[in-house]
């Protein structure tokens, strides 16, 4: 579904995709302009992904939101159902639609950008709130230990002597 590939994509807030009209998208310059969010005006930058998402959505005449609702002229509702089925189809328990935020702001941290700038990619006015969303720093580490880990036992495994050994 649209909305929750934007949600990964920008790290947007649920209500923010799910009220954002077509005359806030500014392709020329691959952003949303939203005019009234829970902290005011807000710009989110497109990428390439989340731009492909919103290309490949259709306007519907008589209705402004992007993701349009069943409703003549509504946005869409009824998103947690949708997720509930993602959910279960890719076997994630205890994973929340804002999730998809709280990941978009770690793969950011992750990638070393800094509080300040995941920060401004959510809206955030506070760095406190920022870093209370970053909050899987510590992966690279797991990632690092799975990578070691891995080239260990590939190597064991070629070398049956050693492996018997460590038994």
């Amino acid at each position: 579904m649209a909305a929750i590939r934007l949600l990964i994509f920008t790290g947007a807030r649920l209500n923010e995709i799910l009220t954002a009209k077509w005359q806030y998208f500014k392709y020329d310059r691959g952003v949303l302009e939203l005019p009234d969010t829970k902290t005011g005006f807000k710009q989110i930058p497109l990428s390439a992904p989340a731009l492909e998402v919103i290309d490949n959505l259709t306007a519907i005449p008589g209705n402004d939101y992007i993701i349009p609702g069943w409703k003549h002229g509504a946005h869409y509702v009824g998103l947690q159902d949708v997720w509930e089925r993602i959910r279960a189809k890719a076997e994630l328990r205890n994973v929340r639609i804002h999730d998809l935020r709280h990941t978009f702001a770690s793969i950011g941290a992750m990638s070393n950008l800094g509080l300040p700038v995941i920060g401004g990619l959510l809206g955030h006015t506070n760095a406190a709130t920022t870093q209370r969303y970053a909050h899987l720093q510590v992966d690279p580490l797991h990632n690092a230990a799975a990578l070691i880990g891995g080239k260990i036992d590939e190597a064991m495994k070629a070398k049956p002597r050693l492996l018997r050994a460590v038994k």
